[in-house]
């Protein structure tokens, strides 16, 4: 009995111990349990208790305990300390609230709209998919390396797969729990979405990427070099840490902050304009809020990306998430069902054109898709590229949106080819390049 006590007072001890150093840390983790559990559940419409054996599932953050639950809100907590609530507001999605929020204000919500030919199949519409055969497709080669992304789960985590060739539909695959209806959290995915917000203003309104947003913005006198390209490439010079493996400034961005616009702004500069890139969530919160000041009312800001790019194509499914403040958090939040991601994939792949209206200028794929100077070719204005190879047996002029966990919307205009993924796993867990070859050979 006195070995039991002993053992049972070490570990409470450790624990304890472990406690104290990780006291900080677990503000963000109980804030992260939280957000996922409201935002999964009342967005994608997924059971609370698949989300935390899923979802939630990971270093520290399974530690997080739900303590309550209604039809607006989620409560945590980890081991009864740092309580964080969620609340979830009609067209706004969720937001991690602090104790001066007041969740009984009334708050405006984007219009959204029907596209006019949504009884057209995909993509064009949302009335089925066409059944399209491709004489130069192996099929079977084909089906084999999408079932080959869903092989050995613990590993790959792989949940969608969609490929599209021609703007069709030629596989198609989902674990079960997840359908072409299942809206999927693309995270950094929405950074591009954000990015072609601005291709359409430049193309609308005659935008001008050489601006410089910090001359109407109260900080230092010299961030006003700092232009519109400059953010869009990630080489402002400013300060910022993408860390999510601790207390930094992503991780107190997304789950502390009540403006997420800006942190970034704030931060001093370190560098000059096109020196240092730095891949920063800031850097396009810091653009929605530009963003915002573009309009002249809240309400014409939160209509813009639904009425000029998200219903137009007949994304209905996505949902752009907002700040406590009103703004959509375009590093992280944006939500639709893999048809969807795909659809905004194959805008790209028509270069803006969409069954014959223009929304962003042709050329904007060209600078989306330029290196920027300082990446090694992996990235350009907000998208990811294969320019310098990283995937070394795909087409170098594939370019992505990547989000976290590999979170993927591939196109490879060469090959006519836009492939969507999606899942709990990237990086090595999952091999991204064998997976895009095998898809090319079939192709070919």
């Amino acid at each position: 009995m006195k070995i039991f006590k002993r053992i049972l007072l070490a570990l409470l001890v450790i624990l304890a111990i472990a406690i104290f150093f990780n006291y900080p840390k677990l503000n963000i983790v109980s804030g992260y349990a939280s957000k996922n559990l409201a935002s999964t559940h009342f967005i994608a419409d997924r059971l609370y208790s698949d989300i935390v054996e899923s979802d939630n599932n990971m270093e520290l953050i399974e530690l997080a305990e739900m303590e309550s639950a209604d039809e607006k809100s989620v409560i945590t907590s980890v081991f009864g300390l740092m309580e964080r609530e969620t609340v979830c507001r009609d067209g706004l999605g969720c937001v991690l609230i602090n104790k001066d929020y007041d969740k009984t204000q009334k708050l405006l919500k984007p219009t959204r709209t029907k596209s006019l030919h949504d009884s057209l199949p995909f993509p064009y519409g949302n009335n089925g998919k066409k059944d399209t055969v491709f004489a130069n497709i192996d099929y079977e080669q084909l089906n084999s390396a999408v079932r080959g992304a869903f092989e050995n789960y613990e590993v790959q985590k792989t949940r969608t797969v969609l490929v599209t060739y021609k703007g069709q539909i030629v596989a198609e695959e989902y674990i079960e729990g997840f359908s072409k209806d299942t809206p999927i959290l693309g995270w950094s995915m929405t950074k591009s979405v954000l990015a072609t917000l601005y291709g359409i203003l430049q193309h609308e309104e005659g935008l001008n990427l050489d601006l410089r947003p910090f001359d109407t913005i109260p900080v230092i006198n010299t961030k006003t070099i700092i232009t519109l390209n400059d953010l869009l490439r990630m080489q402002s010079g400013l300060e910022w840490d993408e860390d999510y493996g601790s207390i930094s400034d992503v991780t107190e961005m997304l789950f502390l902050d009540t403006d997420m616009t800006a942190k970034q702004g704030a931060k001093k500069r370190i560098a000059a304009p096109a020196e240092v890139w730095n891949y920063s969530s800031g850097t396009t919160n810091l653009l929605s809020g530009i963003l915002r000041k573009e309009f002249q009312t809240h309400q014409d800001y939160l209509n813009f990306p639904y009425t000029a790019l998200i219903d137009k194509i007949g994304m209905h499914s996505m949902l752009i998430e907002t700040d406590m403040a009103g703004n959509f958090v375009g590093s992280s939040y944006g939500w639709a069902t893999t048809r969807d991601w795909a659809k905004f994939g194959i805008l790209h792949l028509n270069k803006g054109n969409w069954n014959g209206e223009q929304l962003f200028a042709p050329k904007w794929i060209d600078y989306i898709t330029k290196p920027t100077e300082g990446s090694d070719g992996v990235y350009g204005a907000h998208w990811w590229l294969n320019a310098g190879g990283k995937y070394p047996d795909v087409p170098r002029d594939l370019y992505s949106a990547n989000g976290f966990q590999g979170q993927r919307v591939f196109i490879i205009p060469s090959k006519d080819l836009v492939i969507v993924r999606t899942g709990l796993a990237g990086g090595d867990a999952f091999d991204a390049n064998t997976f895009l070859k095998e898809v090319v050979a079939a192709i070919e």
